[in-house]
């Protein structure tokens, strides 16, 4: 655990994934307690997980708000809310995503077949199933939790609508401080992909949220990976770029004859990646 400054800590996970870590962050409540915002992955024996956590503070966690639903930030929210006893606060819509992805009507297969649709080898899709049945039993949603909506305010943080990373990415923003997730990353950038049952154009999303970053102008933001970013206005308008250079590369891979998602993303991307790296991949090359 960090102190950011006078009410804002920052405490960082390791992950076995792609990125070997994740950022949650605690707020300073008005009654003197704290917001958690986000959750890393779940835990076999949470109590191990939270309790060095809770033991640094001075006050109970009152709250825990989810940015969103991927895996390293949804998925400690039982976890966090059973040894806290606190509540868990969620976007309407990215909990319903969330539930499609980790609830009961979840399909790795679905997505599988997907993956193979757009070329895929189906060899490669055997890795990935492996790796997702895996990685589904760290993600301890919650079922029963409190609706929070865009311009909403949580103990004086406004919540703002950020799509593109995640359908119903939500962030919160107070005295020009962001808790970003991961809609602004400093020295990578966002995972943009394209999913079955999910918005339609998620980088067309995602290039509004930069623009409204623009607008937002925090002076300092706090993201779910990586250093903190002094000046996210200049940093979302690099990324617009990165994104118009990729558009453009991608755009070239398409050459003049017929080309599928797969090949494109050979292309575009290295190849030498990991059955879910290679997911990723396809998944931006689609978007």
């Amino acid at each position: 655990m960090q102190e950011l400054f006078e009410g804002v800590r920052r405490v960082t996970f390791r992950l076995p994934l792609g990125i070997d870590h994740v950022h949650c962050y605690l707020l300073r409540s008005s009654e003197g307690g704290w917001t958690l915002v986000d959750t890393g992955l779940g835990s076999r024996d949470p109590e191990a997980v939270w309790g060095p956590v809770l033991a640094e503070l001075d006050a109970p966690v009152e709250r825990i708000f989810v940015t969103h639903m991927h895996p390293d930030h949804v998925g400690g929210a039982r976890d966090a809310a059973g040894v806290t006893r606190a509540p868990v606060l969620q976007g309407r819509e990215d909990h319903e995503q969330c539930r499609r992805a980790w609830g009961p009507p979840r399909s790795s297969q679905a997505l599988a077949d997907y993956m193979v649709e757009h070329g895929m080898p189906e060899a490669h899709v055997g890795d990935y199933l492996r790796e997702s049945s895996k990685l589904a039993e760290y993600v301890h949603w919650v079922e029963d939790v409190e609706w929070v909506e865009p311009g909403d305010e949580v103990d004086g943080w406004r919540v703002e609508l950020l799509r593109g990373h995640a359908d119903g990415h939500l962030v919160l923003l107070r005295d020009g401080v962001l808790i970003a997730g991961d809609t602004i990353l400093g020295r990578i950038t966002p995972a943009i992909g394209l999913y079955p049952r999910a918005r339609p154009d998620p980088l067309a999303d995602y290039l509004e949220s930069l623009r409204r970053i623009e607008e937002l102008a925090p002076r300092i933001t706090f993201p779910g990976h990586g250093d903190p970013i002094p000046d996210a206005a200049v940093r979302a308008r690099e990324i617009a770029l990165h994104h118009a250079e990729r558009l453009d590369r991608a755009e070239a891979a398409l050459g003049t004859a017929p080309r599928n998602a797969y090949e494109v993303s050979l292309q575009l991307f290295a190849s030498d990646l990991s059955p879910t790296q290679r997911r990723f991949a396809l998944a931006e090359s689609l978007a």
